[in-house]
């Protein structure tokens, strides 16, 4: 039996299927390779509203639909003209997914295999500058008799994928054999961008159609991970959403994975792409606050952080806090009470077993406490200077210098291994600073125990 090809175009009501996203109409046109040979059409009752700017783009409002059938109603109908035959659409996993999703709503199993003339159009036409359906027709002489409705695009597509297996049936047949290589890849982007993409460490931009970064990630290998995006059956909206608007790549070899974590947090930061969430967000941070009583001793207490509030360390999470303070107290034999851990009207417990010097209790004096206190503050202040940390570069040539100051992390540089550089303090003037940001320091308290305390370098 001769391969047959369904080109499919739908519209909706927006949003997609898992989100409840309604098909308002339909169109299948049937090709044998060679030449249309079947058509079907019909408009689709969504069951729902169809929002004014649907209605504005497609021409279809709740009153032409009113009378038309459900997708269940016609649902073994359409999967009788899609069945043993090749799914194909314009960014085909939109229309393939919707489809599929109904059809499993009408008690269906739907899988086929699937063409995007997105891909195909780039392989076999290639050099525009965009292959929107719009676009590849007019470059092509393809008419649109109405475009935005199922029918009209539905045509113009199967006429496009004509002149595609007229020109190169081999480009056809090859991205439909199984486990090609390129199937996963997103309908916007070819297969040679995917071949340039390194097998490094560091951290990568995908850009929409406009350049705009849209996503930043980090990835010990950049090629594995930007497969690892658009690979399985996920369906989620997001992922779909990325998968069609990315229109480009470009990364940034680190060498080290420190590094990478550091310049994704930077640039999330900096350029909030719309598809990062995690890091978008001003995390709620705990802190140690310091204060003087009317007695004169130097207090503590845990508290949350607020913007204008000075913190002579801060931490992620209440329990981080908490733990650093009740090994403060026994360390510099802090008194809890004073340090907001023991909340008491009298002295603190530990007073009573002389695990407390009684600061609380009115036995010992601010000034004979609080040089304690000081000897802790100085070690925070130590901790809190500026460090150079070298780390691994992105050859075996060179490496790399991470600049922190008070724990945060503010610049980088690739250095040459070969090169004479001085001292920390000219390495320092010779690293360029970027702008700081809190999360940074959660990273490097991370990656600290797995460092090289020789490659760590206080400068003051």
């Amino acid at each position: 039996m001769k391969q047959e090809f369904a080109i499919v175009d739908i519209e909706t009501t927006g949003g997609n299927p898992g989100d409840g996203g309604g098909i308002t109409e339909v169109a299948i046109v049937i090709h044998d390779g060679n030449k249309i040979i079947d058509s079907y059409q019909t408009l689709i009752n969504p069951e729902r509203f169809i929002p004014g700017f649907i209605t504005g783009l497609t021409g279809i409002d709740s009153n032409m639909v009113a009378d038309a059938p459900t997708f269940f109603e016609v649902a073994e109908e359409i999967f009788r003209i899609l069945e043993n035959r090749v799914f194909i659409a314009h960014n085909v996993n939109f229309d393939y997914t919707f489809i599929q999703k109904a059809l499993e709503k009408a008690n269906i199993n739907y899988k086929a295999p699937k063409l995007c003339t997105v891909k195909l159009s780039r392989k076999v036409f290639p050099g525009y500058k965009s292959y929107s359906l719009g676009r590849i027709c007019e470059h092509l002489d393809i008419p649109i008799s109405a475009r935005h409705r199922a029918f009209g695009d539905a045509e113009a597509t199967a006429i496009l994928f004509g002149k595609i297996y007229q020109k190169d049936p081999a480009s056809v047949q090859g991205m439909l054999k199984k486990n090609n290589g390129e199937a996963f890849l997103p309908p916007n982007i070819a297969k040679d961008k995917f071949t340039e993409l390194p097998e490094a460490t560091g951290v990568y931009f995908f850009h929409d159609a406009h350049g705009q970064v849209i996503y930043v990630g980090k990835a010990l290998n950049i090629k594995s991970r930007f497969k690892g995006h658009f690979s399985g059956d996920s369906k989620s909206k997001a992922k779909l959403n990325l998968k069609n608007e990315i229109h480009d790549v470009s990364w940034e070899l680190t060498g080290s994975e420190f590094l990478a974590y550091l310049i994704e947090l930077h640039e999330i930061k900096r350029l909030w792409p719309k598809y990062n969430k995690s890091q978008k967000f001003v995390s709620t941070t705990w802190g140690i606050v310091q204060y003087e009583d009317n007695s004169g001793f130097i207090r503590f207490q845990v508290s949350k952080v607020k913007p204008s509030q000075l913190c002579v360390r801060q931490f992620e999470s209440h329990g981080d806090a908490w733990k650093f303070m009740l090994e403060a107290v026994e360390k510099y034999e802090l008194c809890p009470k004073l340090c907001g851990i023991q909340k008491s009207n009298d002295g603190c417990y530990d007073y009573a077993t002389k695990q407390c010097k009684g600061a609380c209790s009115g036995q010992e004096k601010a000034e004979q406490y609080n040089l304690r206190v000081f000897d802790f503050l100085n070690k925070l202040s130590g901790e809190d200077g500026t460090l150079i940390i070298k780390e691994k570069g992105r050859n075996t040539s060179e490496e790399t210098a991470l600049l922190f100051e008070k724990g945060m992390f503010i610049g980088y540089s690739f250095i040459n291994k070969e090169d004479e550089l001085g001292g920390p303090e000219t390495l320092l003037e010779q690293i360029p600073k970027i702008k700081p940001y809190q999360e940074s320091k959660y990273i490097l308290r991370s990656f600290l125990p797995k460092l090289n305390f020789k490659n760590i370098v206080l400068v003051k």
